[in-house]
């Protein structure tokens, strides 16, 4: 039976990529001249922006946001926590969404159960199995999925026939 599985991965190499770019754009912008600001990653993989005031940390998250794109990774796979304050720095942690959580899940199954597609939807971990008889009904799944706004990146991977 033809079957894909539906996921959302980050590339992390790429986002460590977009890090160091965006670090070396800090170091070499007029605006930032003598201002201690960084991007760091931490051990989960998400990565923490830190400058001396707020309005920066905001104009580093659209340089990161920049180099993301330009790098081929979908932004809205970030999810931005609010800027705290501690002493004279100002940091904002940015987390990056890896594998679709069991809520969404359920959604994208209720989705496409009411599309009334003759396939079987079964949630994996973080991932889902969409399995059906025919290829055209599996590309019509993949094609109700890419119009939907969804909040995270998805992909498609794993087709079998």
């Amino acid at each position: 039976m033809p079957s894909f599985d539906i996921v959302s991965e980050v590339d992390i190499h790429e986002v460590n990529n977009a890090v160091d770019q965006s670090n070396r754009e800090v170091g070499t912008r007029f605006d930032f001249k003598g201002v201690d600001a960084t991007f760091q990653v931490t051990d989960t993989a998400d990565v923490l922006v830190s400058a001396e005031v707020d309005f920066q940390v905001k104009q580093m998250l659209d340089i990161f946001k920049g180099k993301l794109t330009k790098r081929g990774v979908d932004i809205k796979a970030l999810q931005e926590s609010d800027i705290e304050a501690s002493g004279q720095k100002v940091s904002m942690l940015v987390k990056i969404q890896q594998g679709i959580e069991s809520e969404l899940a359920r959604k994208i199954v209720k989705m496409v159960k009411q599309t009334k597609i003759k396939v079987q939807t079964a949630i994996q971990g973080e991932k889902l199995r969409v399995t059906g008889k025919k290829r055209d009904d599996l590309q019509e799944v993949i094609a109700l999925l890419k119009e939907s706004n969804l909040d995270i990146p998805l992909q498609f991977n794993n087709f079998r026939d």
